[in-house]
């Protein structure tokens, strides 16, 4: 199936019609239309060939999520979702795509899956309801802390063209400071100006507020992480040193709650698996693939830095810095993503197996090295 807003294209091969594939589209969201041509596709089947066969479905996954893919599993279709970026394409400079095209590579791609062939594609796992919703705090909280930094560049750069300098707008203070404010040449702030310097922090207080109440929702919902049978990783997240709730509740909801059979697919999740080139005589590294999750990916190489200043003592910590001291200080952003996915690793070997990670200080035991 070829998604879209306005219409959802159904390219099908159905078994004694030869190689043939039809296409039919159906209006976007008309789950009913979706089904019916289902119906009618096993009815043809069966008439060419006297046998019932199942309907098997490959979409890829994009802005519709995985409501479309619960309804057709709770209808009895086998139902996958693709990573689009995963199936090959032609390499040729200009390449042709529509919709017609694609549908006719989904369901090459999906053939070759089922006929075992290896690294064919790569397959979402769709998550639960409830995982999937358990997710929307943390990200929730990164959106509204974004738009907390851009009102509070945008009041710091007004006041700054009136030579200002020094305002906090986050300070509790900042409504009678404002009061107080001259500008450069020694002037009172302008009336215009000064009104809308007044609705932005109305603005930044909604926001604040709305962090606030966001993260009371987080810290909720971590009690009940702790209290349900399966994580007591969560409380383990938190018993490091450095680690505090947001930390603790982004990467559960976003790597840790899954299983994961190796290391190699713990980093790869996050995009932060290596990207080897080699070729006869060439053999180099291009970095990280940056094909998983973006959040996760952003998080980890923040925690990788307050790791280097909580747990200074760590393994991993020492291997940043003699691999550092190593390349004459050269490479601290290249290290530090490697650090962190070192660390995301063993965060993952701790929460999963108890494997407390070399050195490290859990702040539950009265700061004593683990």
């Amino acid at each position: 199936m070829e998604l879209s807003r306005s219409s959802w294209l159904i390219t099908s091969l159905s078994p004694g019609n030869g190689e043939k594939m039809s296409k039919h589209a159906v209006q976007g969201g008309n789950v009913a239309g979706l089904l019916a041509r289902f119906s009618q596709l096993k009815e043809k089947a069966q008439a060419r060939t006297g046998r019932t066969f199942p309907i098997i479905v490959i979409q890829e996954a994009g802005l519709d999520g995985f409501w479309i893919d619960r309804i057709l599993k709770n209808e009895g279709v086998e139902s996958h979702v693709v990573d689009p970026a995963s199936i090959a394409t032609s390499r040729r400079r200009r390449r042709a795509k529509t919709d017609k095209l694609d549908g006719e590579t989904l369901v090459r791609t999906l053939l070759a899956y089922k006929r075992g062939e290896p690294r064919v594609c790569a397959m979402v796992k769709a998550p639960s309801p409830e995982e999937e919703d358990r997710r929307r705090v943390t990200r929730e909280r990164k959106v509204l802390t974004t738009e907390r930094i851009q009102h509070v560049n945008r009041l710091k750069g007004l006041l700054f063209a009136q030579g200002i300098t020094g305002y906090e707008p986050l300070r509790r203070d900042r409504r009678e400071r404002l009061k107080e404010l001259r500008t450069g040449d020694g002037r009172a702030l302008p009336e215009h100006l000064k009104a809308q310097v007044s609705r932005e922090l109305d603005r930044l207080e909604l926001l604040l507020e709305q962090i606030k109440a966001v993260e009371a929702e987080r810290d909720v919902l971590l009690n009940e992480e702790q209290d349900a049978a399966t994580p007591a990783s969560v409380e383990m997240l938190l018993n490091l040193k450095g680690i505090g709730p947001e930390f603790a509740a982004l990467v559960w909801s976003e790597d840790l709650f899954r299983h994961f059979d190796n290391r190699r697919q713990v980093a790869s999740y996050a995009g932060l698996a290596p990207t080897p080139w080699q070729s006869g005589s060439i053999d180099r590294e291009q970095g990280v693939s940056k094909a998983g999750n973006p959040r996760l990916r952003t998080t980890m190489i923040q925690l990788a830095w307050l790791w280097l200043r909580h747990q200074p003592h760590s393994a991993l910590a020492r291997w940043f810095h003699e691999r550092v001291e190593c390349s004459g200080g050269r490479q601290r952003k290249t290290t530090i993503v490697a650090l962190a996915r070192k660390l995301l690793v063993a965060l993952w070997k701790y929460v999963s197996t108890g494997v407390v990670i070399e050195g490290a200080i859990l702040s539950n035991i009265g700061g004593k090295a683990a």
